[in-house]
C-alpha cells in the first residue's frame, strides 16, 4: 500500500495512459500474496492514505516496526543463548525505554538504549530482504 501510494503522488500520471487500477496491478505482481481480481477497485475505499487524515499514520506502523526490530537487534547481539548478556540489555531497554517512556523524546530514548539512531536493517534482515 506504501508502495502504491508513493507511486500515485511521486511519479503517476494522471494524464498518463496508465489507470491507477492498472498500477494497482502493476504493483500487486510485485508486493501482493494473491493478484487482485481484474475487477478490483480496492483503491476506492482504501481510505487510510487517501482520506480521513491518516496518511503520515500510515507510515509510523513501519516506523514502529523499524524501532522494534532495531531493538530486539540489541538482544540477538548480546546473543540470545548468554543469558547474562539478555539481562544486561533487558536492564538498559528497562532502564530507558520503559523507565524515561513519554517523558523524553522518543528519538532520545532510542538513543539511550542503542547508543545510536535507529537502523532499518534489523528488519530488513527480520523481513529476509537483506
Amino acid at each position: 500500500f506504501g508502495a502504491l501510494d508513493m507511486r500515485l503522488h511521486h511519479t503517476y500520471d494522471p494524464r498518463g495512459e496508465q489507470t491507477p487500477f492498472e498500477l494497482q496491478h502493476e504493483l500487486a505482481e510485485r508486493y501482493a500474496v494473491l493478484p487482485p481480481l481484474p475487477d478490483d477497485r480496492f483503491l476506492c475505499s482504501f481510505g487510510h492514505i487517501f482520506a480521513g487524515g491518516y496518511s503520515a499514520g500510515y507510515y509510523s506502523y513501519k516506523w514502529a516496526e523499524v524501532l522494534s526490530a532495531d531493538a530486539f537487534a540489541a538482544f540477538e547481539e548480546a546473543g540470545l543463548d548468554d543469558e547474562q548478556a539478555v539481562r544486561e540489555v533487558g536492564r538498559r531497554f528497562r532502564d530507558t525505554v520503559l523507565a524515561l517512556g513519554g517523558g523524553t523524546a522518543p528519538s532520545d530514548v532510542f538513543r539511550a538504549f542503542r547508543g545510536r539512531d535507529p537502523s532499518p536493517e534489523p528488519l530488513l534482515r527480520h523481513s529476509g530482504l537483506a
